[in-house]
């Protein structure tokens, strides 16, 4: 996703420069200008920011919490240490807002990757040939509810329902983990009907969504197919899709169908 960004803001004639964590992000952002970090190395952030003139950013990219005992902290770390050691407790979404204000207090603006490109969110209506049948709809609803509960609790961001039985849900493994233990439920015979089950993915109650908004992408609809699900569901415009067109390829060529729900309509 940050090298699909940096490709879309580079051809509108934006300037980009990518600050990436080493074991992290992938090669291909080498492609663009370009800084490697290690964690710690808070004070080689803002010189690359500094450096090259970054004033807008955009946060984007999974990561791993790092086991702070083995971190290395340079000078910059070591002023920041305070806000450092706030992030070893709470939750995703805690940590990640924290994140957010930290850099909103030394001057930058920080966008989402869907202020920036719009046309990553996910739209409403049916998305795929095959539309939601009625019990698929009935899945969907009691999904939502489930993702609610987890995003409460600061949890989870995705959950599958299969004929009105929660089938999994979202821990620190990720969506892509999740599906894969559904896949597992359906080899071993204990799934609730065979091509049936809803993905559902939205934001958690008042999650700061310029970071970690969900995203979905054709690996989540090759995870899905495998795990023998109908289709995913997800909270249009609050949702990335990566890879639109080849996402929406192999969603019809599994027959899956991929809903954007009006999320108004879904948080009650």
């Amino acid at each position: 996703m940050p090298a699909f960004i940096a490709d879309a803001a580079s051809a509108d004639n934006v300037p980009v420069h990518i600050v990436a964590i080493r074991g992290e992000a992938d090669r291909d952002i080498e492609r663009f200008p370009h800084t490697w970090i290690k964690w710690g190395e808070v004070g080689k952030v803002f010189t690359a920011l500094d450096k090259n003139g970054c004033n807008d950013l955009v946060i984007i990219g999974g990561v791993s919490r790092p086991d702070f005992k083995n971190v290395r902290i340079d000078l910059g770390a070591l002023k920041a240490l305070p806000f450092l050691l706030s992030l070893s407790k709470g939750g995703d979404d805690h940590i990640l807002s924290r994140i957010v204000r930290f850099f909103e207090q030394k001057g930058y603006r920080v966008h989402g990757a869907g202020d920036v490109l719009p046309e990553l969110l996910v739209p409403e209506g049916t998305l795929t040939r095959r539309s939601p049948s009625a019990g698929d709809e009935a899945d969907m609803a009691l999904a939502f509810e489930v993702v609610r509960t987890l995003g409460k609790l600061d949890i989870g961001q995705a959950a599958v329902v299969s004929n009105g039985y929660v089938l999994a849900v979202e821990a620190a493994e990720g969506t892509d983990a999740m599906l894969e233990r559904c896949a597992a439920i359906k080899q071993e015979g204990r799934s609730h009907g065979t091509g049936t089950g809803v993905l559902v993915k939205a934001p958690k109650p008042g999650q700061e969504e310029r970071v970690d908004m969900p995203t979905i992408g054709p690996e989540t609809m090759l995870k899905a197919a495998e795990a023998g699900l109908s289709g995913v569901a997800v909270a249009a415009q609050h949702v990335l899709i990566a890879d639109y067109n080849r996402t929406i390829q192999i969603a019809n060529e599994r027959k899956l169908f991929l809903y954007g729900a009006p999320w108004g309509e879904t948080e009650a």
